[in-house]
């Protein structure tokens, strides 16, 4: 008869309820976030979507990681153009300080997001 003490050691898996002492020692704990609806990411271009998932949280020493499962489904992002409303005293304050036109000052205002100075600046160095 062999002897394999600590390889058959190694091999006996290890109950749940030993696993969790074991983290709770090495100061993590797990646990189930309850009543998430929905998980997305966004990046740069799209979004990636979870629906109905399950999301585990391990804290692990005051840092948290999440383990999310679910139906995942991409979607690309609507690229939302917000026009920024130029009031007529801006763009007339702006078209006086260049000498260009009213409309040339309004088209500078909207590439600025209604930044005066940079409307200014961008009249002023030919842009």
């Amino acid at each position: 008869m062999e002897y394999r003490g600590k390889e058959t050691e190694m091999r006996r898996r290890m109950s749940p309820r030993d696993a969790k002492r074991m983290m709770q020692r090495m100061g993590m704990n797990m646990g189930e976030m309850p009543d998430v609806q929905e998980v997305i990411f966004r990046t740069g271009d799209k979004e990636i979507v979870v629906e109905n998932p399950q999301v585990a949280v391990l804290d692990m020493q005051g840092q948290k990681i999440f383990q999310v499962t679910g139906e995942v489904n991409e979607r690309a992002l609507k690229t939302q153009a917000a026009k920024v409303t130029v009031p007529e005293e801006d763009a007339q304050l702006v078209a006086d300080q260049t000498g260009k036109s009213m409309e040339d000052a309004k088209r500078a205002l909207e590439a600025s997001d209604g930044d005066l100075a940079k409307a200014i600046l961008l009249l002023q160095t030919g842009g």
